[in-house]
């Protein structure tokens, strides 16, 4: 069956789109040999500048109107089936169903009073039904309003994927998808699903864009050009680092009402104070992305993984790196400064046959496909749910008479 995953995340830099052909081994269950996953096409559409402004300005907007609200659901269902439906034309290539993880304006992971009552809640916008009848085929969306109302965070939801696509028998891999939100995934060698852990470890590109944006008038720091210029401001980097949701223990995690704008101005006057050099707040700004990778890493990856025999502090450890901070050459580099002395051996998604800039967009389509066939997506283990359970919500279509 071949599934077309649709993802955009907290960036709001654009919609990828995999196919993926989705088989199965055995009874495919969670824990028996799951599905088998083959990428056969991906491409990346960037969001037009205006769109992408919408976006970040609906993003934990204190204040909006309905109308906007609602006229963005709907543009965002337009971008991402016609993302869809290029993505088929150009590889010839027919989706028989779509998941679409929408577009986050709010997450909250963690239950907070309202009208009365304490609730998590999420919302992720573009509207299903445009989809579903512009390209007559079935969509699976709205993912994590199952695990929340299961008691979890909702988030990171891409761990089962990352668990039937990357176990290994002998050797323990930690999976890190940076970006908006950098969040990773430990699956020990031989593991089982209640071995994995997984959390958003903190900001990805989010802060580095949001500085790029302010400084240089430019999207992001194509391969770390600016951010190489610069000189990391230590002070400003251990600063951050004593913000409470760096201490915070898993499961946990963290979206733009954490690391959008209002930190990231804060991080910026944090920077001028002890430099005038624009090139040296983006250094910063890449430094804290490692630092925080690398803290999660050490203070909750390791322990959980030499409690449970995986040998992680050895040389048995690859550490996977995907989304588009795997393209930013200097942010490799001080991620890898921090973690092979831990013995973890940095590489890329790409290097296992899974292009860093698809995975995600990957693992949505198979986590439609397990929705399609009334099967969990969650790993609690991950998300904090009291259950697993099936994620989403289907709209179908009916074929013409």
């Amino acid at each position: 069956m071949i599934v077309a995953g649709v993802m955009s995340g907290t960036s709001a830099d654009g919609v990828d789109v995999a196919l993926v052909r989705i088989g199965t081994r055995g009874k495919a269950g969670l824990g028996q040999d799951g599905a088998q996953v083959k990428l056969v096409a991906h491409e990346a559409f960037p969001f037009s500048r205006t769109l992408r402004q919408a976006i970040l300005e609906a993003m934990n907007a204190r204040t909006i109107a309905t109308a906007e609200l609602a006229r963005l659901s709907w543009r965002l269902g337009i971008a991402y089936a016609e993302a869809v439906a290029e993505t088929m034309a150009m590889h010839g290539c027919a989706a028989k169903l779509v998941g679409c993880h929408g577009q986050t304006l709010y997450h909250q992971a963690k239950p907070e009073h309202y009208l009365e009552r304490r609730f998590a809640c999420t919302w992720q916008a573009g509207e299903v039904a445009v989809m579903a009848e512009r390209l007559r085929i079935p969509v699976v969306s709205n993912f994590r309003p199952a695990d929340v109302a299961a008691g979890g965070q909702g988030a990171p939801l891409v761990p089962l994927a990352d668990y039937l696509c990357f176990r290994h028998a002998r050797r323990t891999r930690v999976l890190q998808n940076i970006g908006g939100i950098a969040n990773l995934t430990a699956i020990p060698a031989a593991a089982r699903p209640e071995d994995v852990l997984a959390f958003d470890s903190g900001p990805g590109n989010m802060v580095i864009d949001a500085l790029m944006q302010r400084l240089f008038g430019r999207a992001y720091d194509r391969e770390g050009r600016i951010a190489a210029r610069g000189a990391v401001i230590g002070e400003v980097v251990s600063e951050a680092m004593r913000g409470p949701f760096f201490g915070r223990r898993p499961p946990k995690s963290a979206g733009r009402e954490e690391f959008g704008r209002e930190f990231a101005e804060k991080f910026l006057a944090a920077c001028r104070r002890r430099s005038q050099r624009e090139a040296d707040a983006v250094a910063t700004a890449t430094a804290l992305t490692a630092e925080s990778i690398a803290v999660a890493y050490r203070r909750f990856v390791l322990p959980r993984m030499s409690a449970a025999g995986s040998g992680a502090t050895g040389a048995g450890v690859d550490y996977v790196v995907s989304g588009g901070g795997a393209r930013n050459a200097t942010l490799m580099r001080m991620i890898g400064e921090r973690l092979e002395p831990m013995g973890a051996r940095l590489t890329t998604s790409d290097a296992m046959g899974f292009p860093a800039e698809a995975k995600e967009a990957m693992a949505f389509a198979l986590l439609a496909w397990r929705t399609w066939n009334r099967r969990p997506g969650n790993l609690p283990a991950a998300t904090g749910a009291r259950r697993a359970v099936v994620l989403g919500q289907i709209t179908d279509v009916v074929a013409h008479a």
